[in-house]
């Protein structure tokens, strides 16, 4: 039964693959190869296979370094958007901070013209009352001269009823009528006076009403703009202290430890001082100080980013094949950048190079030190270009990708360890590409 099947597959393979044979001449002799159907089955079916997994693969190779060359330019575009809300959110803030202290200089001015009225019109009214004083003091001599000029008529009527001389009683007349005339003169010109600064205190009224009505316009202005400058920077402080801690990193110690190390003192971001007079301390100046603290703040988080390792290790083509976390029953304690033997590896940040050679499963394995206790590995290297004790800077070339250790392929493994517990890289990386 067996035999019989096999010849007729044995006879419907001859309709397609005809026996074959191969001679092989020599000086000598001649010899021939047989081709069996069976034989060119096997050897057609292998071909087939072949070109299919050649096409398959090609294609997935295509396919990942399309989808490489997207992903980078979406994260180059990303980058520029946000540089670019960055740059703008950093004009608005000066141009702010410059209202806010053209402001604050708008209101000491005002408040010393109304220092000033107000001194003037203390003195103003002190004037009035001495005047008004004096005019009584003037008012009563008058009383009194007029009641004395009346005595002095019934005296000279009596004396001129018992026959005195005549001219002796218009002398004492003349010289009564002078004195009459001298107090009223003086009553005169003392109310005149006292009418006009009557005139100027009014005016000094009205007029630091008006400037009181300025103020309070001025003042709501200024609560405005302050308003969105605490806004603003709100939105700005409070993303970079997520992104450190996420980053493994306390934001006060770290921004604590990079005021220690930067001597930078004055300018615009120095706290306002302004004198109190003995009075409670000014609520605007104290709102300008949180503002200039925040921006300070910014200024040293900006510091840190510089010193931290927030770029890319790989800047060529690259594929993303295995991430942060557990793996195989284990912790993968980084992330793995696929690409071809050779491809230039970068440093992250500056810092000193404390191993550079051969560790065990690593394989080829560079370490570097960065600033706020941060390390960064870089394992699997095809070369090292680096030397222990070396420093090296932020982009510069410290090896080429490779599959030395325990590697499927050639890769980059890259860590990032803060005090020594590894950390996810990618919460650098893309703090890197979406806030710097």
């Amino acid at each position: 039964m067996r035999s019989r099947l096999t010849n007729r597959i044995h006879h419907w393979l001859e309709q397609y693959f005809p026996e074959k044979r191969l001679f092989l001449r020599s000086d000598s002799e001649t010899r021939f190869i047989r081709l069996m159907p069976e034989t060119q089955l096997v050897a057609w079916a292998g071909s087939i296979v072949v070109v299919a997994w050649t096409i398959i693969a090609t294609a997935i190779l295509l396919m990942d370094s399309i989808g490489s060359g997207n992903f980078r330019a979406q994260a180059q575009r990303d980058q520029m958007v946000y540089e670019h809300r960055l740059n703008a959110l950093s004009a608005e803030r000066d141009a702010r901070a410059d209202e806010a202290m053209a402001a604050q200089e708008r209101f000491s001015s005002a408040l010393e013209q109304i220092s000033i009225m107000q001194s003037e019109l203390l003195a103003t009214e002190d004037k009035r009352r001495e005047l008004e004083t004096g005019l009584e003091v003037v008012q009563a001599t008058l009383r009194s001269t007029m009641r004395e000029r009346e005595d002095a008529r019934d005296q000279l009527a009596t004396i001129a009823a018992d026959g005195t001389d005549p001219a002796a009683v218009d002398a004492i007349s003349e010289e009564a009528n002078g004195t009459v005339e001298l107090l009223a003169s003086a009553l005169a010109e003392t109310s005149a006076e006292r009418d006009l600064i009557a005139e100027d205190a009014k005016f000094a009224i009205d007029r630091a009403s008006e400037i009181e009505l300025e103020l309070r316009l001025l003042q709501d202005k200024n609560d405005e703009i302050f308003r969105q400058l605490e806004e603003a920077m709100l939105v700005s402080v409070e993303p970079l202290d997520d992104m450190f801690r996420a980053a493994g990193m306390n934001p006060d110690n770290l921004l604590a430890q990079v005021r220690r190390g930067y001597s930078g003192q004055g300018g615009p971001l120095m706290p306002l001082s302004f004198s109190t007079r003995g009075g409670a301390p000014d609520p605007d100046a104290e709102r300008a100080n949180g503002i200039l603290g925040k921006l300070d703040r910014i200024n040293l988080y900006r510091i840190a980013a510089e010193r931290a390792p927030f770029d890319i290790p790989v800047k060529s083509n690259y594929r993303l094949t295995s991430g942060f976390g557990q793996r195989w029953g284990r912790l993968h304690a980084g992330t793995d950048f696929a690409g071809p033997v050779g491809t230039p590896i970068y440093a992250t940040a500056d810092g000193v190079v404390t191993s550079a050679g051969w560790s065990s499963g690593y394989g080829r394995l560079i370490k570097i030190q960065h600033e706020f206790g941060i390390e960064t590995r870089y394992a699997h290297l095809n070369r090292m270009r680096v030397s222990v004790g070396q420093r090296v800077s932020r982009g510069e070339r410290i090896g080429d990708m490779g599959n030395s250790g325990r590697s499927t392929g050639p890769h980059l493994h890259y860590e990032v360890r803060v005090g020594g517990s590894p950390v996810n890289p990618m919460i650098y990386i893309r703090a890197g590409q979406d806030v710097f």
